[in-house]
């Protein structure tokens, strides 16, 4: 079954259904008005098209399991943990295992709490509907809705499928969390209810026209379901996994080749206890090459980093996004609650018949309910200067505001028995009241207009005090969502940090162009209508759209599957995206984007698919997680430079010395001890003091094992050259006697040394672009679990604890030793760190000159 084009096929029927007349959709659906559906045609819709509810896609708890022991990095440690159980080396093989499992562990509870999105979507679903079936109304599970069933909506539920409405006065329904429109909308006859929606006033009846995944709510949800992007994160340590095991198994083949040479060939001996020991050596090899620990230092370290942003009020829901929020490099952000203060305001009253602004605001207040909680009757009652002169008037009699009049009418009397009529609504309906002269009415029209091309909404308000035979129309009251008071100067700080920010939006484009205006964002605001085709795939944008979008200061009128668009098209044009939203309407996108952040009073939909949850308003606390997403992400990769480069002294080492020197120079239990003393300290670096780069920072893996591979080249030297004067210590009687180097266990120990204290002071060198010891300085965690370590393998050393012991002389000599390479390889580090500067800088030069028109070639050679 082609199930893309059965999705299309019942898009295109739901697009017919909902543009096509009334009377045609209930001919269309065949479905009576008056009597419904009768139970059986309904049961067998049910059968056919399937029930009003999201699919569900199972997998076994089993099948997830084994998911996280597959993988390149994965493999090569269950390798190293089965060689150490053939050779009964337990100690090893426990350790091994409870770093693969604790792995496993992390990213089990990560995955259970990324399928919170969809779980969240059919909460919001209605449970129960009220359905006409064998002409009479009934409560029925929401999920036995069919098409052609005629269902009644009221006051306070849930639309429970996708309806046109076929009967009813009105209806005012909030459909903001599915659309993004910042005002419940009107509906009448005719319209259009989604489901999920809520219905804040009103009752009316409509025939259902979409159900399950085919309705409005569904498509949204079905884009949850198959978004989502693959953690950057998750790549590094795949490449930087690969790269290590394609040195290891270069060297693994080399080293068995020499050794196999040298048993059969030279010695011209070989047995099972020949193989054993090749095995052995390959055991030291896994052990040393394979980053056992990374993926665990990854996590604790984004964990601890978790911890850093929830006091910065933002909960970190998936790990991964901190060190994707570092590379983002366009921020979308929903307007309303995000860049706006979601309450509706009222500006400052044109006045017309009126001479006091106020005047104007009281009988707007006159005409509204306090009971109400309609967002433009709270809107005019917080814009009353003194809201005890609304207390002086009595309300006798209200009409409530319908689709058909548009306005609200309220007959009232004040404290010396005097009555009044006042009335608001749109502009026009109240003209058409008041019925002003030409004039009067052509200053209206002009204000409207010139309040709508800035995003405003306009509210006329007229008086009458003569029972309403004769009415003043006092003036307009422009309405409108103003900025939040820090929205403009947290956009100029993350602009600053390289990060270009776009609106996105359900409104208008004349709103969304005027807030924009007053943000400072740019007016370059696109109506998604004009740029998304219906029949457009959301996951393959063309060029053109593609080229309007990253262009583009933002986008109004959009719908989920614009969003998703949106920051679909982005990230295949190699852009790390951040998505802010609230609503069902925006969790695809958040799924889909690189850092999803879900803002302050967000539904359970947009939390449940967001990487990155605000607990606090507004756009500010963005800006701080960016500044802590990027420390985060400097520590991550300071690590990663810092294993790659020691994992490859170690490997190396070991190689070289086999077949060079025919000497092992570390035991198993040392690499398996020293790597817990590397490692183990090394996750305080989730504290280290680290600065926040001014740019977007991500994975430039070249780079990275470029710096990695010189410093690692250059540790080899290091090490070796101790090996080297080892030997030569060893073969002199009197040195011999001096630093204690008796035999070679006494060597394996100054190699052992060697490498735990090395390995720390390295980290010194690759936590910093600069010099070692220029600030920032390391934390004092991080800093004294270097110093914990040391002391503690200097004692392993000199008392001979677990490994030979050697003399405290030689241990001196070592730290001599090492701080002067701690030097040498600081030289090395800024010398690569310039190296690749330059050449960064001269790339951008000549793209600079490439790209520039012709005429600006003199002015770039000058």
């Amino acid at each position: 079954m082609n199930t893309s084009a059965t999705a299309g096929t019942e898009d295109k029927k739901a697009a017919d259904l909902e543009t096509m007349p009334v009377e045609a959709v209930l001919k269309k659906l065949g479905s009576d008005a008056d009597k419904g559906l009768t139970a059986g045609e309904a049961q067998k819709r049910l059968v056919q098209d399937g029930p009003n509810a999201l699919p569900e896609k199972h997998v076994s708890l089993a099948s997830k399991i084994l998911k996280y022991f597959t993988g390149p990095i994965a493999f090569m440690i269950e390798a190293a943990a089965l060689v150490s159980a053939f050779l009964g080396r337990w100690d090893d093989f426990i350790i091994i295992a409870g770093l693969l499992i604790f792995n496993a562990s992390l990213e089990l509870w990560q995955d259970m709490k990324a399928s919170n999105a969809l779980a969240a979507l059919k909460k919001s679903l209605a449970p129960h509907a009220t359905a006409l079936r064998d002409g009479a109304f009934a409560t029925i599970d929401a999920a036995t809705l069919v098409r052609g069933d005629m269902v009644r909506i009221r006051l306070g539920e849930i639309v429970p499928a996708d309806l046109r409405l076929v009967a009813g006065d009105f209806a005012s329904i909030d459909q903001a969390a599915l659309t993004g429109e910042s005002l419940p909308v009107a509906k009448k006859p005719g319209d259009e209810a989604y489901s999920g929606s809520v219905v804040k006033q009103g009752e009316m009846t409509g025939v259902v026209i979409a159900t399950g995944p085919n309705t409005f709510f569904g498509r949204t949800a079905t884009l949850v379901a198959g978004a989502g992007a693959v953690s950057h994160a998750q790549r590094a340590m795949f490449q930087i996994g690969n790269f290590l095991i394609a040195v290891a198994v270069v060297l693994a083949l080399v080293m068995v080749a020499v050794q196999v040479w040298r048993d059969i060939v030279v010695a011209d001996n070989w047995g099972v206890a020949d193989a054993l020991d090749i095995l052995q050596f390959v055991l030291i090899l896994l052990v040393a090459s394979i980053p056992v620990a990374m993926p665990a230092v990854f996590s604790i370290t984004m964990a601890l980093g978790a911890l850093a942003l929830s006091k910065e009020k933002a909960i970190v829901s998936r790990l991964a996004s901190i060190e994707e929020m570092a590379g983002v490099d366009i921020l979308c952000s929903d307007k309303t609650g995000t860049l706006t203060k979601n309450q509706l305001s009222i500006g400052d009253p044109v006045l017309l018949d009126a001479t006091d602004p106020q005047d104007v605001v009281l009988a707007a207040a006159i005409a509204s309910e306090r009971e109400n909680s309609d967002v433009i009757d709270s809107a005019v009652l917080a814009a009353l200067k003194n809201p005890i002169t609304r207390d002086a008037y009595h309300v006798t009699n209200f009409t409530p505001f319908d689709p058909v009049s548009k306005r609200t009418i309220a007959e009232a009397s004040d404290e010396k028995g005097k009555k009044i009529t006042v009335a608001k609504g749109a502009p026009q309906a109240i003209v058409d009241l008041s019925k002003p002269s030409a004039e009067v009415a052509k200053k209206v029209e002009e204000t409207v207009a010139d309040l709508g091309s800035r995003g405003y909404r306009a509210l006329g308000v007229a008086r009458s005090e003569d029972g309403g035979k004769s009415w003043s129309l006092l003036g307009i009251l422009p309405m409108f969502d103003p900025p939040r008071d820090d929205s403009e100067a947290t956009i100029e700080k993350v602009r600053a940090k390289g990060v270009t920010v776009k609106m996105v939006t359900g409104d208008d484009t004349a709103i969304a162009r005027e807030t924009a205006r007053q943000l400072g964002l740019g007016v370059n605001i696109i109506p998604a209508a004009d740029v998304f085709p219906k029949d457009m795939d959301p996951d393959q944008v063309p060029e053109k759209i593609a080229d309007s979008i990253e262009t583009a200061d933002g986008f109004a009128r959009v719908f989920p599957e614009h969003k998703y668009a949106i920051v679909k098209a982005l990230q295949q044009r190699g852009h790390l995206v951040a998505m802010t939203g609230d609503g069902v309407n925006d969790a695809p996108a958040l799924k889909q984007a690189d850092c999803g952040t879900a803002v302050s009073g967000a539904t359970d939909a947009a939390r449940g698919a967001a990487a990155l949850i605000l607990t606090a308003p507004g756009l500010s606390v963005i800006d701080n997680a960016i500044d802590e997403a990027r420390r985060i992400f400097g520590r991550i990769t300071s690590y990663t430079i810092y294993r790659v480069a020691l994992t490859m002294d170690i490997m190396f080492l070991v190689v070289l010395s086999t077949i060079f020197l025919g000497f092992q120079p570390l035991t198993a239990i040392m690499i398996v001890i020293m790597s817990l003393l590397d490692d183990v300290p090394i996750m305080t670096i989730a504290y280290d003091n680290t600065a926040v780069s001014q740019k977007p920072i991500r994975w430039r893996m070249p780079r990275l094992l470029s710096v990695s591979a010189v410093l690692g080249f250059a540790s080899i030297v290091q090490s070796f050259g101790l090996l080297l004067i080892g030997f030569a210590v060893m073969k002199h009687p009197g040195l011999q006697s001096y630093f204690g180097l008796t035999d070679e266990a006494h060597l394996q120990t100054v190699m052992f040394l060697q490498l735990v204290a090395g390995g720390h002071l390295l980290l010194l060198v690759t936590r910093t672009h600069r010099w070692f010891f220029e600030p920032p300085f390391p934390a004092r965690p991080l800093f004294l679990a270097i110093i914990g370590t040391q002391f503690l393998a200097v004692l392993m050393c000199g008392f001979g604890w677990i490994v030979p012991q050697i003399s405290w002389v030689a241990i001196f000599w070592i730290w001599v030793y090492l701080l002067v390479w701690l030097v040498i390889l600081g030289v090395v580090r800024v010398a690569m760190e310039r190296v690749i500067d330059n050449r960064l800088s001269h790339r951008e030069r000549l793209a600079e000159i490439v790209n520039a028109p012709l005429h600006h070639h003199r002015n770039l050679h000058r």
